[in-house]
């Protein structure tokens, strides 16, 4: 089931996070930052464990970012992801938000709920806030990507 995250729920999304950090496939979270926006985030569960999760960030006025989307790999395929996000777009469509981005290393996947590629310098907000302190900075290799709504 697809659900606002909780705080009993921050133990299990540190952990899922950190296994994709540990890969090089997002950049890991603190349990501090994600207590401090766990509101931006939804999670997937089944049986009481924690199978998905991601979040909406807000940027800046009618901007937001989809960010921190993890899906245990072995349910990868069933669709949690793209449910997950597309809650997550009803949400900021909810917000108001007039466009939502992501930088991701997966962009077909992105592609299919109807992102599209953007430069990475139309989001100066990004860069100034997170990308600055990444240790990847100047030399980001994600696919930013945009969905107006």
């Amino acid at each position: 089931m697809i659900r606002k995250a909780k705080i009993s729920d921050v133990k299990q999304i540190k952990a899922l996070l950190s296994s994709y950090a540990a890969k090089g496939l997002l950049l890991d979270r603190s349990a501090l930052s994600i207590y401090e926006q766990l509101r931006d985030f939804v999670v997937f569960e089944e049986n009481s464990e924690i199978k998905a999760c991601c979040a909406l960030h807000i940027c800046w006025e009618g901007l937001g970012e989809i960010r921190s989307l993890a899906v245990k790999e072995e349910h990868w395929r069933k669709g949690i992801g793209k449910g997950i996000v597309e809650e997550c777009l009803a949400e900021a469509k909810r917000l108001e938000l007039q466009k939502v981005f992501t930088l991701t290393y997966v962009p077909d996947f992105f592609k299919k709920i109807g992102f599209q590629e953007i430069p990475k310098d139309v989001l100066p907000h990004k860069i100034w806030a997170d990308c600055i302190n990444c240790v990847k900075f100047p030399d980001c290799d994600e696919t930013a990507m945009q969905i107006e709504i």
